[in-house]
């Protein structure tokens, strides 16, 4: 099996040299005369994505699983883009980098990615936007696309788990087992996901929205893991990023009930315990500060669920 090359610097440059021969538009700083300036978006080596100057981004699929994602995710996000109320990234250029690995040089959209995101009130309403775009995809046409089914997950296996990740968490004085109680077993029955399909985005984490300094979220990033399932799995991921309050609020304006977005918030609570526990077990420092962090966004309260009593047919 031949080894898959790795992507340098020059080796992106040369590419960037022939996308962009005009020798500047992608903006930036040239390097003696060799067009925008290319940098790579992540620390670290075996690098997929590159910033070319300040108004593209070169992504580097790795392997041809990555590569097939990619072409999905090209052509999910031209079908999703009508539907969206905020911006998608523009491919201006694809093709192969190397034998049976494809690039896209895609357009930078304004504003910034960060694990937590300052998101406004009129923030909020675009993640209302984002997730009623995503429920009005046309199911059938993205199954056409490739775009796979994902099953729900089970909430009381996702609630075990996150029970002995809190004694685990619990015997480092991280967290108070107690807290977990408020979801009981016959709760998380309550919360099973309802039987419907809709386009998730599944990973609407903070490094892919897109935020101005304002708090608007101005574009959203990273297609490639969409699925076709259950909505709480984008709500749970916005409560890690934005809050609880903020994401359960976005949820609402989006015409979500009671029932998803309690079903998105006790996803994102369990999974922050068990990944943040798993973190101390394997001792990585590096990513601590990070779900630390979304513990603590997950675990903020709502009013939702102080007020909200599920009825027992399982109506939404």
């Amino acid at each position: 099996m031949t080894e898959a090359p790795t992507p340098t610097a020059e080796t992106v440059r040369r590419l960037v040299r022939s996308l962009l021969p005009d020798d500047g538009r992608g903006g930036g700083r040239k390097s003696q005369g060799e067009g925008p300036a290319v940098t790579p978006v992540a620390e670290g080596g075996g690098h997929g994505t590159w910033w070319v100057g300040s108004r593209h981004v070169l992504r580097l699929a790795l392997d041809r699983d990555a590569s097939a994602r990619q072409h999905r995710e090209l052509r999910l996000r031209g079908l999703a883009r009508p539907y969206m109320g905020i911006a998608l990234p523009k491919s201006v250029a694809r093709g192969e980098w190397a034998a049976g690995l494809a690039y896209t040089l895609d357009t930078r959209l304004p504003g910034t990615t960060d694990e937590q995101p300052a998101v406004s009130a009129v923030g909020e309403a675009d993640l209302a936007a984002l997730l009623t775009g995503l429920r009005a995809v046309p199911v059938r046409q993205a199954e056409a696309l490739g775009v796979p089914h994902l099953a729900p997950r089970s909430l009381e296996s996702v609630r075990r788990a996150a029970a002995t990740a809190a004694g685990q968490l619990a015997e480092r004085d991280e967290f108070d087992p107690a807290r977990l109680a408020q979801l009981t077993g016959p709760a998380a029955r309550q919360l099973t996901a309802q039987p419907a399909r809709t386009l998730v985005h599944h990973g609407l984490g903070g490094e892919h929205l897109v935020v101005s300094v304002d708090g608007r979220v101005r574009g959203v990033l990273g297609w490639a893991d969409a699925v076709l399932g259950d909505p709480a799995e984008d709500i749970a991921a916005l409560a890690c990023a934005v809050g609880s309050p903020a994401a359960v609020r976005a949820a609402t304006l989006a015409d979500y009930g009671a029932r998803p977005c309690l079903r998105g918030l006790w996803l994102a609570r369990c999974d922050a315990l068990v990944r943040l526990a798993e973190a101390f077990e394997n001792r990585d420092g590096t990513l601590l500060p990070v779900l630390c962090a979304r513990l603590r966004c997950s675990w903020e309260p709502i009013m939702l669920e102080r007020v909200t009593e599920l009825p027992e047919d399982g109506t939404p």
